[in-house]
């Protein structure tokens, strides 16, 4: 087992294991990113996001409102309407996101995947 300067053993940085488990997933980083620009609907952000197909959106969103970073709005029709946009803890997130996207810009290949 490695040790640290202090010579105490190396433990894993739990809240960065939790972060990019979470944010890992595929498009859970990159539609809060899409709603930093405001709210959305459902068709639009799949038009942002190419590849994505509709049920892998609708996963995406509806865990992204469980954990409290996407409100979810229906708007009484005709035609009804739903939208997302980010809470307070998804706001406050996006510091966060927009550092690791120019970290990515200054050092990762640009055929590093991608949308």
């Amino acid at each position: 087992m490695r040790s640290d300067a202090d010579g105490a053993p190396r433990a894993c940085a739990r809240g960065l294991g939790r972060a990019f488990a979470f944010l890992g997933k595929r498009w859970n980083g990159v539609l809060l990113g899409t709603l930093a620009h405001g709210p959305a609907g459902f068709a639009e952000l799949g038009r942002a996001l190419p590849g994505i197909s509709e049920s892998m959106l609708s996963d995406r969103l509806g865990e992204l409102c469980r954990v409290g970073l996407v409100s979810r709005t229906v708007r009484e029709g005709p035609p009804v309407g739903v939208s997302y946009q980010l809470t307070e803890r998804g706001v406050a997130l996006l510091p966060a996101l927009d550092a690791l996207a120019h970290w990515a810009d200054e050092n990762l290949p640009t055929d590093q995947g991608g949308c």
